[in-house]
């Protein structure tokens, strides 16, 4: 149904306008439907989807290697598609990998990519391995090959700034059969093994750098090459391959825009154990002990290892919560237990209400949520109601709960700090400090107690990671929403006329970590702004305005005549569209700058003159890390 759909809406020249309704067509097609809707997307002119939506983020991926990669540019349009995305592509010459990587005047290079793909394949190798050959021969090429590739990643690195994609290269069977003892298959698998593995360890020296590996993706059974393809096409890696590598970038892409999701939400009966608590019984359920049992377990361990880095864990069922509280604290068989969840809702509302109000509680957007349930019924209703959640099918079949978790990698993210780790614990205690707001009988009585603690400082080299990624993921208070990498950020903070500020938080509940980040530039006279981001969980706590008024006292105080800070709008970040005409700033150009009069869709720039600092509020105690005075 979604490719006919995409087929109708392409004959009849709607396509472009009717692309946010792409996703949801493509959420559930199977890789052969799929490939077909990528194809029809792939003839869509990305101009024209933008000039419809330009809130849609635009993704340009340039896309070179050593054989015909053809299948791939539509396997990306409809892996960037099923994330809202809108793929720009490039496409390099045949086998010109080697020319575009390593000359800064190439056209790879001048598309600007926020991703460059540098596809391998086992004939990168083989295609300079002279007949016959032995295993030390193939050794040797490698070595040149892996020497080559390090200095290709290290040019892109030092010329662009968008991130390097590289993979492991899969062995066919057909290669290592040529060999006719085993002793010498063992040492060509090691040495591939190795070689390999020297790819993995690329990225963990070079922040640009991505690399995949595609052995992961053959033991699912994939096949890794085409033989017909691979002699006749020059396609060296199979179809089913290059799609399975789209997804894992379109999983990059999500991450690198914005769009990584930070919060499971699972159902319980028939999801994480079998049976109906409310007809079975707490001892009925099937957790443990039986086949079936054990099959609930394993997804439960799967759940728990998502949630022990960074991911938000809720369960939302119609069940009475005093049987549910009873299964989680003393089932034997249960490995997720209570305080595993942030949130734990069983009642008999609609679930989709229960997932709008969860997302509220958490301070989220519902499309930061994953739910994942065995009813049909359940998941239809929340993609009508809620279409910006993603929607995890599940069955009668607990073996396949992970796979089918695990399939689209909705969490997936470059990089894990320590404040993802710790990102569960601040929820909970955030969590409480709502709890405590209803003990109150206003907002100001609340804040008076909550002892809320800010500290703004310039941001150092350990926090750079943090702050690169508070870029990449905050959309609410993020002014601009400019995603950075790590090299970008610390490009910034040695900029002599530059400053990136972190802004940090801590309250009677607990220390809330690196929060925000604030982006200055000076140019002569004239503070800017750049950016100004905060992260959802501490919002409405007056700490965006300390951290304002502390930058525009620093621009008073080092003689700045102005400050003038730029509001970029999205899809996602209007309720700060007034941010700034609310602290004293004027819309340049005229106008007061206001929600009404920006409408949420027009970039607009507001300007300070610094003749009157409103005070950080009573409330909190500000650290200024800028020479100002701290409060």
């Amino acid at each position: 149904m979604g490719a006919e759909q995409i087929s109708a809406w392409l004959r009849a020249g709607r396509l472009a306008a009717r692309y946010p309704e792409v996703p949801g067509l493509l959420a559930d097609l199977d890789a052969t439907a799929l490939a077909r809707a990528g194809r029809l997307l792939a003839r869509l002119d990305p101009d024209e989807v933008a000039r419809h939506h330009p809130g849609i983020p635009s993704v340009t991926v340039a896309i070179t290697g050593h054989g015909t990669l053809a299948p791939l540019v539509p396997a990306l349009t409809a892996e960037l598609a099923r994330h809202g995305l809108l793929l720009r592509p490039f496409s390099g010459d045949f086998d010109g990998y080697v020319f575009d990587l390593s000359d800064p005047g190439s056209a790879l290079y001048a598309v600007d990519p926020d991703i460059a793909l540098c596809v391998l394949d086992p004939a990168v190798v083989f295609d300079e391995v002279a007949v016959p050959w032995r295993p030390e021969d193939v050794e040797r090429v490698l070595a040149g090959k892996l020497r080559l590739i390090e200095w290709l990643a290290e040019r892109f690195a030092a010329v662009a700034r968008g991130t390097l994609v590289l993979n492991t290269l899969p062995l066919p069977s057909l290669l290592t059969s040529q060999l006719t003892d085993h002793r010498s298959r063992a040492r060509l698998g090691a040495a591939w093994r190795e070689a390999g593995a020297a790819l993995l360890r690329l990225s963990a020296a070079q922040e640009s750098l991505v690399t995949l590996d595609l052995d992961a993706l053959v033991a699912e059974g994939v096949p890794a090459t085409d033989s017909r393809m691979d002699l006749y096409a020059r396609m060296h890696l199979s179809a089913g391959l290059l799609g399975r590598y789209a997804r894992e970038i379109g999983h990059l892409a999500r991450d690198l825009t914005g769009r990584t999701k930070k919060c499971l939400v699972v159902d319980l009966d028939g999801t994480l154990w079998g049976g109906v608590l409310g007809d079975d019984g707490r001892e009925g359920i099937e957790v443990g002990e039986s086949h079936r049992g054990e099959a609930f377990r394993a997804f439960q361990r799967t759940v728990k290892q998502i949630g022990s880095q960074g991911v938000l864990l809720a369960a939302v069922s119609k069940n009475d919560p005093e049987p549910v509280r009873e299964v989680l604290r003393e089932h034997p068989g249960m490995v997720l237990r209570e305080d595993d969840f942030v949130r734990v809702v069983a009642n008999w509302r609609p679930k989709h209400d229960n997932l709008a109000e969860l997302a509220d509680d958490l301070n989220i957007g519902v499309d930061s949520l994953v739910f994942a349930d065995d009813s049909a019924f359940e998941r239809g209703l929340v993609r009508r109601e809620l279409p910006g959640v993603a929607v995890v099918a599940l069955d009668g079949e607990p073996a396949l709960h992970a796979e089918r978790l695990l399939a689209d990698g909705w969490f997936d993210s470059r990089d894990l700090t320590a404040d993802d780790r710790a990102r569960a614990a601040r929820y909970r205690e955030e969590l409480a400090r709502r709890d405590f707001l209803d003990t109150f009988d206003s907002l100001e009585g609340y804040l008076a107690e909550l002892d809320v603690r800010v500290r703004l400082e310039p941001v150092t080299e350990a926090q750079v990671p943090r702050v690169s990624q508070l870029t990449l993921r905050t959309n609410q208070f993020n002014l601009t929403t400019r995603r950075l990498q790590p090299a970008d950020v610390r490009a910034l903070a040695a900029d002599p006329d530059a400053s990136v500020l972190a802004i940090h938080s801590a309250d009677r509940f607990g220390d809330n970590g690196l929060v925000g980040a604030v982006f200055l530039r000076r140019d002569g006279a004239v503070l800017h702004i750049d950016n100004f981001l905060l992260s959802c969980r501490v919002f409405s706590r007056g700490i965006e305005q300390a951290c304002l008024t502390a930058v525009l006292r620093h621009g008073a105080a080092t003689g700045a005549k102005a400050v003038l800070a730029p509001y970029r709008p999205t899809a996602r970040n209007g309720k700060v569209r007034d941010f700034y005409p609310r602290h004293g700033f004027s819309r340049v150009g005229g106008g007061s700058g206001d929600a009404e009069e920006t409408g949420g869709t027009e970039a607009a720039e507001f300007r300070h003159d610094l003749r009157s600092i409103a005070a950080p509020p009573a409330h909190l105690r500000l650290i200024d890390g800028l020479g100002g005075e701290t409060q």
